[in-house]
C-alpha cells in the first residue's frame, strides 16, 4: 500500500440524531440522521476504490462535527436543566450504544484472522484487537504510521477503528470539561452558555492550530491524533452552544446555506486526493459544510421541499444513517478479508464487498445494537449498563488475547549457526525447511541496522543529518554511506568492512529520499522539498568530510520523479530523469576526487516476506519469487555504467539462478518486502569487501571501472 494512512480514512459511530438535544429547543433532526448517510456512503465507496470518490474519507470529518454537536447538546441541556451532569447515566448510554456491537465485530475479526491469516499477521492483528477494545488504537496506529519500516505492511482489519477510539476518548473527557467550566462559571456568575462557549472556542482554535502545524510536519501522527481532531468535535460543540441563542437566518438564506453545505461536502469528496494534509485547515471545507447543513436545518421554516433537509429526511436515507455505525464497523473487515481471500479487489469487487457487509450490519443492528440500547432494565439502572459495557470490553480483549495465544514458537539460531549468504558458496541449492531461523519471524520486522535506533535515518521533515560516525572514529580515512533506507540496510556489512580496515564510517541517510539530484514525489503529495534540502546539505558535508575517500550510494528505485509544478512523471521518461539525477550526483562526487560505488536496489518481493515465512516454514519455496527485471528500476546501475562509477548489483546474492529466496543459510533475507534484515546484510561482508576494495584501490585519479560481480562459487 502506497500510503496506508490515506487509505483508511473513515467515520466512527456516534449518538443518534433522534436522541435529542435537551434544552436546545430542537427534537428529532431527520436531516442530521440523513447527513450521517451522506458521510457513510462517501466513506465506504472511497474505501471500495471508486476512483472519482477518492476524497470520500472526509466523511470522518463530517461525522466528528455531528458527534460534537449532538453530544454537547445533550450535556449542555442537562447542565441547564439540572445544574449538573449525571456521569453514570451518560457513560452507561455510551456503553450501551457503542461497546456491544464493537465487541461482536472484534470477536469475529479475531476468529477470521485465526482461520485465514499467517501466524505473523495474527500476532499483529491480536495487538490491534486489544488496543481497539481499549479504545486507544488510534495512538497505536499513529506510532506505526510514523515508523517508516512499517510501510508496505498489509492493512489491519481493524484499522478503521482509530476513529471510534477518538470518539470514545472524546466521550470520556468532554463531560468533565463541561462540568469544570460550568463550576467556574457559577463562581464567576457568568451566564450559563458564555463560559462553555468560550472554552470550546479556545479548544477549537488551539486544536486547529496544532493540526495545521502537525499535518504539515508529521501528517501520519496528526491524522490519528485526538488532539489534532478535537477541533472538528469542538466545531459541533460550538453549534450546540450557539444555535439555541442566535437568531435564525431568513428562510431563503437557510435554504441556500443548506445546499451550500452539501455542495462543500460533495466538492471535497470529488476533488480531494489521498495526499491532502488532514486534519489541517483543508478539512475546514467539509466540516464547515456539515456545520452549514446543521445550521440550515435548525430553522423549521426552511425545512421545505426546496431545502437540503428534504432529501436528507427521506426514509431510505434516514435508514442508512440509522445503521451507519454498524455499516462502518463491518465494511472495512469485508474489504480486508475479501482481498485476503481473492487477491486485490477491483473497484467493482470493492463495492460488492461493502454491499455484502450490509448483511451483518442489518442483522447486528436488529439483534445487538437496538435491543441493548433500548433495554429498559439497562436504561433505568446505569450501573447495569456500565457492567454490560465492561463485559463487552473484556470479551473483545479476550478475543485479542486468544489470538495471541495461538502464537507459534520458533527457535532463534545463534549467529554462528546462521551463515546466510556464506551458504551459497558450498550449498547453492535453496533450503526448503526452516526449523530455526535468525531472526525468527516474529522479530524480523525489528531486525534493523543500529543507526536507525540512533536517529541516523532522517525523518520526512528533516533537512539535516546528525553526526553519525562508526567504525574507527579516530581514523584518517572515511567511507561514506549515502542514500535512503535502501542504503541504510547495507550498514551492517559496511561497518564490518570499515572496522577490519580501520576506516571511519559516516552515515548520511534520509527516509524515502533518493541520493540522485532529482526532485521526487513525497508521500503526502507534491514535491518532496525536504529531500532536496537534505540532499544539498548531505552532499556538501560529504565534500567537506576530512579524509573521505569513497562514497557508497544506494536508494529505492521505486521513487517517482516530479516535473514543474510537482507533477509526477512515470514510465520511461521518469526513469530517464532518475538516471540523470544519479549521474549528476555521481559526477559531483567524482569531481571532488571521491571513488563512488553504487549498490543496486533490492529486488522487491510481491508480499510481506516475514509473514510468508511464518506460514511456510516447511515449504519455503512458497515464498520464493522470480527475480524481477524492470528497465525502469535499473536506472541506478545504468547511471554507474554511464559515469564509470563502480556498480554492484545485489540481486545475484539474493536471487541466485534468477529465483529470489526468503531464507538463505538459515537467515531471513527480507524484513518486509523491500529491505534486507540486518542479520542477512551482515553475512554479505565476505562478498562485498573485495568489490568495495577494488573500487577504492583504483585511487582517486585512476580511471573508474564498473564491476559486475559473479556469485562466489
Amino acid at each position: 500500500m502506497e500510503h496506508e494512512v490515506a487509505s483508511t480514512r473513515g467515520i466512527a459511530g456516534t449518538e443518534k440524531a433522534h436522541e435529542g438535544r435537551p434544552g436546545t429547543g430542537e427534537g428529532f433532526r431527520p436531516d442530521v440522521e440523513g447527513l450521517r448517510a451522506v458521510a457513510i456512503v462517501a466513506v465506504v465507496l472511497c474505501h471500495a476504490g471508486i476512483a472519482w470518490l477518492v476524497g470520500g474519507y472526509v466523511g470522518v470529518d463530517v461525522f466528528f462535527v455531528i458527534s460534537g454537536f449532538l453530544i454537547t447538546g445533550l450535556l449542555i441541556g442537562e447542565l441547564g436543566a439540572h445544574g449538573s451532569i449525571s456521569l453514570p447515566h451518560f457513560y452507561a448510554a455510551r456503553a450501551r450504544r457503542i461497546l456491544p456491537l464493537a465487541a461482536v465485530l472484534l470477536t469475529v475479526v479475531a476468529v477470521l484472522a485465526l482461520l485465514l491469516m499467517s501466524p505473523l499477521r495474527r500476532m499483529e492483528v491480536s495487538s490491534d484487537v486489544v488496543d481497539s477494545a481499549l479504545y486507544v488504537v488510534n495512538w497505536h496506529f499513529a506510532a506505526e504510521a510514523v515508523n517508516y519500516f512499517a510501510k508496505g505492511a498489509e492493512p489491519s482489519p481493524v484499522l478503521h477503528l482509530w476513529s471510534l477510539s477518538v470518539e470514545e476518548q472524546f466521550y470520556v473527557l468532554w463531560p468533565g470539561v463541561l462540568l469544570a467550566v460550568a463550576w467556574i462559571g457559577r463562581r464567576l456568575r457568568t451566564p450559563g452558555r458564555v463560559l462553555p462557549g468560550l472554552a470550546i472556542g479556545a479548544i477549537f482554535a488551539a486544536s486547529l492550530l496544532l493540526a495545521a502545524r502537525q499535518a504539515a510536519s508529521d501528517p501520519a501522527a496528526a491524522y490519528f491524533s485526538t488532539f489534532d481532531r478535537a477541533w472538528e468535535l469542538a466545531l459541533g460543540g460550538i453549534l450546540a452552544i450557539t444555535l439555541p441563542v442566535l437568531p435564525r437566518p431568513p428562510r431563503a438564506l437557510a435554504i441556500a446555506l443548506g445546499w451550500a453545505g452539501l455542495a462543500a461536502i460533495a466538492y471535497a469528496c470529488l476533488e480531494y486526493t489521498a495526499n491532502m494534509q488532514f486534519p489541517g485547515p483543508v478539512a475546514l471545507l467539509p466540516t464547515l459544510g456539515a456545520a452549514a447543513v446543521i445550521v440550515a436545518g435548525a430553522t423549521a421554516a426552511a425545512r421545505t421541499r426546496a431545502s437540503a433537509a428534504a432529501p436528507l429526511s427521506l426514509p431510505p436515507v434516514r435508514y442508512i444513517g440509522r445503521i451507519s455505525y454498524g455499516w462502518y464497523l463491518w465494511h472495512w473487515p469485508a474489504l480486508v478479508f475479501g482481498a485476503l481471500l481473492f487477491g486485490p479487489l477491483t473497484p467493482l469487487e470493492g463495492v460488492a464487498a461493502v454491499l455484502v457487509a450490509l448483511g451483518p450490519t442489518i442483522v447486528s443492528h436488529q439483534l445487538v445494537e437496538d435491543p441493548l440500547r433500548h433495554w429498559r432494565t439497562l436504561t433505568k439502572v446505569p450501573i447495569k449498563g456500565l457492567a454490560v459495557g465492561c463485559c463487552c470490553m473484556a470479551t473483545a480483549v479476550g478475543a485479542g488475547v486468544m489470538l495471541l495465544r495461538t502464537e507459534p514458537h520458533w527457535r532463534t539460531l545463534p549467529e554462528a549457526d546462521a551463515p546466510g549468504a556464506l551458504n551459497l558458496v558450498n550449498e547453492p541449492r535453496p533450503e526448503n525447511v526452516a526449523l530455526a531461523l535468525r531472526p525468527e519471524p516474529l522479530l524480523t520486522a525489528q531486525n534493523l541496522p543500529a543507526p536507525v535506533g540512533a536517529g541516523c535515518l532522517a525523518g520526512v521533515a528533516g533537512t539535516e543529518s546528525g553526526s553519525c560516525e562508526y567504525g574507527d572514529r579516530a581514523a584518517h580515512r572515511a567511507l561514506v554511506l549515502f542514500g535512503d533506507s535502501h542504503a541504510m540496510q547495507h550498514f551492517p556489512e559496511l561497518l564490518q568492512i570499515a572496522e577490519r580496515n580501520e576506516w571511519r564510517l559516516v552515515v548520511l541517510t534520509k527516509r524515502e529520499c533518493t541520493p540522485g539530484e532529482q526532485s521526487i514525489l513525497g508521500n503526502e503529495g507534491g514535491e518532496y522539498t525536504q529531500c532536496n534540502a537534505w540532499r544539498h546539505n548531505a552532499l556538501w558535508r560529504i565534500e567537506a568530510t576530512p579524509g573521505a575517500f569513497a562514497v557508497v550510494i544506494s536508494g529505492d528505485t521505486a521513487e517517482q520523479p516530479v516535473g514543474p509544478g510537482g507533477k509526477p512523471i512515470g514510465g520511461h521518461a521518469g526513469a530517464r530523469l532518475m538516471q540523470a539525477g544519479y549521474e549528476r550526483t555521481i559526477r559531483r562526487l567524482q569531481r571532488a576526487g571521491l571513488a563512488v560505488v553504487v549498490i543496486g536496489d533490492t529486488p522487491r518481493a510481491p508480499e510481506d516476506m516475514p509473514s510468508c515465512v511464518s506460514e511456510n516454514t516447511n515449504d519455503l519455496a512458497a515464498c520464493s519469487f522470480p527475480e524481477p527485471h524492470q528497465w525502469r528500476r535499473g536506472f541506478d546501475l545504468r547511471a554507474a555504467r554511464q559515469t564509470g562509477a563502480m556498480a554492484i548489483p545485489i540481486a545475484p546474492e539474493i536471487c541466485p539462478g534468477g529465483v529470489c529466496r526468503a531464507v538463505i543459510g538459515n537467515v531471513a533475507v527480507y524484513r518486509d518486502n523491500a529491505h534486507l534484515t540486518a542479520d542477512f546484510a551482515r553475512t554479505l561482508t565476505f562478498w562485498m569487501e573485495p568489490r568495495l576494495k577494488q573500487a577504492i584501490e583504483g585511487g582517486r585519479d585512476a580511471p573508474r571501472k564498473t564491476i559486475f560481480p559473479a556469485r562466489p562459487r
